[in-house]
């Protein structure tokens, strides 16, 4: 290879002050000299230079027929994926780590992310289950006390697509309008837009189950706790351990850190536990997870959750809500572009307070499909949709959102002290 040096002068104009007496600016012109810049070259007789900068080298093709240039960060290759927006401001590594974004690729709306690199400590999951990142700017440095490596390494290690510097503000104003859209994630320049088009538009999300790939394989007991120096709500646990079991369909290691660090001896089975086998475990409580996708794409999870209904106290997070909308009756319906982010106003119908939440899902439960006496506890304030039920006769309660909220605010983190209370009073009935 050979090298050929080059000194590049720049030019900027720039307003320095205001001059009264000329009635406009006093512009000076600065000049700098940049430093030598070594670059690898082509063969002589090709004079192909490399370019010391990235270049618009990946495509995000999108079902609706837009074509969005790129740069590429983490892996290479092609995706194919659902777009989905996330508000969240921060926590971009409990993100790209919670199952419940496999089979989506997510578009941060903040525009600059990786500045605080990525650590050990805040994985939600053992491994990266979206598709792929989407951000306006990657930041070209990072700033924290916990970091460990930068974004793009840790996409290239866990062989993960990303792009930025494309118009996340548009793409996010069409996602609204629109709704969710699949696209195609690509770095190969081999394929044409109309391949990439075509594959965009021969897939759905819709009726696939992506539970199965997520859940743990076989049962294990979880024992870690929300480290003391990011605990909170420490004086409401009364100390008396109780025994649950939660079913893992895509379960984020915070929720687990929640309820252990309530008292709860806890055991994690995979998605297709045989409720019997459950209940011979004598359980105090039983948590249905959060998970990705379709409720109705997992019909096997319904059949366990109608099974375990009224036999102990049940506790549904997000994927959990909605199956346990179905055991009881009701039905779920796709919404157009789901809800994903830390920011989304609830409110409590049985106090009247409303919380700021965390959400990641694309399904809800209908309302009016409930049967009577299943109680709507909750409501998102955005668009009514309903956001938590309660049916007491069986001893049950859900919520649509993330109480643990990692990231987010911890506004709903009192709803595992009510399950706790649930637990115990079914004890002290029985």
């Amino acid at each position: 290879m050979a090298a050929t040096t080059m000194t590049t002068t720049l030019g900027f104009v720039l307003p320095t002050s205001l001059s009264p007496r000329r009635g406009g600016f006093r512009v000076s012109v600065i000049r700098c000299s940049a430093s030598p810049l070594t670059l690898s070259t082509g063969s002589a007789a090709s004079g192909v230079v490399e370019k010391p900068w990235s270049t618009y080298d990946a495509r995000l093709v999108l079902e609706d027929g837009s074509i969005w240039p790129a740069k590429s960060f983490g892996a290479p290759g092609t995706r194919v994926a659902e777009l989905v927006f996330n508000t969240s401001l921060t926590g971009y590594q409990e993100i790209l780590t919670d199952p419940s974004y496999a089979g989506q690729f997510v578009l941060m709306t903040n525009p600059q992310i990786g500045n605080t690199g990525v650590n050990l400590d805040d994985e939600e999951s053992e491994q990266c289950f979206l598709a792929g990142l989407v951000i306006r700017s990657l930041s070209i440095s990072t700033s924290n006390w916990r970091c460990t490596k930068t974004l793009a390494d840790y996409l290239t290690e866990r062989n993960l697509m990303g792009i930025y510097d494309l118009d996340t503000r548009a793409i996010t104003r069409r996602l609204r309008e629109e709704g969710s859209l699949n696209g195609v994630l690509s770095t190969e320049q081999t394929k044409t837009d109309e391949e990439l088009l075509h594959m965009s538009r021969s897939w759905d999300i819709v009726g696939i189950d992506l539970i199965s790939d997520v859940s743990c394989k076989s049962p294990y007991e979880w024992v870690d706790k929300t480290d003391p120096e990011w605990d909170f709500n420490t004086n409401t646990r009364d100390g008396k351990p109780y025994r649950v079991i939660a079913y893992d369909f895509g379960i984020k290691h915070n929720i687990l850190r929640r309820l252990s660090s309530y008292g709860c001896q806890i055991t994690v089975v995979p998605s297709t536990f045989p409720a019997s086998e459950a209940l011979k475990m004598n359980p105090d409580g039983i948590l249905f997870s959060n998970g990705p996708g379709d409720p109705s794409a997992v019909p096997y999870a319904v059949e366990t959750v109608k099974e375990l209904l009224g036999k102990v106290p049940v506790y549904g997070i997000c994927m959990g809500h909605q199956l346990l909308g179905q055991a009881l009756g009701g039905k779920t319906f796709k919404m157009k572009f789901g809800h994903h982010g830390g920011n989304h106003p609830v409110r409590n119908n049985r106090t009247g307070q409303v919380e700021i939440s965390a959400q990641n899902h694309n399904y809800a439960v209908d309302p009016t499909s409930l049967p009577g006496g299943v109680e709507v506890t909750h409501v998102n304030l955005n668009d009514g949709s309903c956001a938590g039920l309660s049916f007491p006769a069986m001893n049950v309660m859900s919520l649509q959102y993330h109480p643990e909220a990692s990231p987010g605010p911890h506004d709903s983190d009192n709803a595992f002290r009510e399950f706790i209370e649930l637990m115990k009073r079914s004890k002290q009935s029985s």
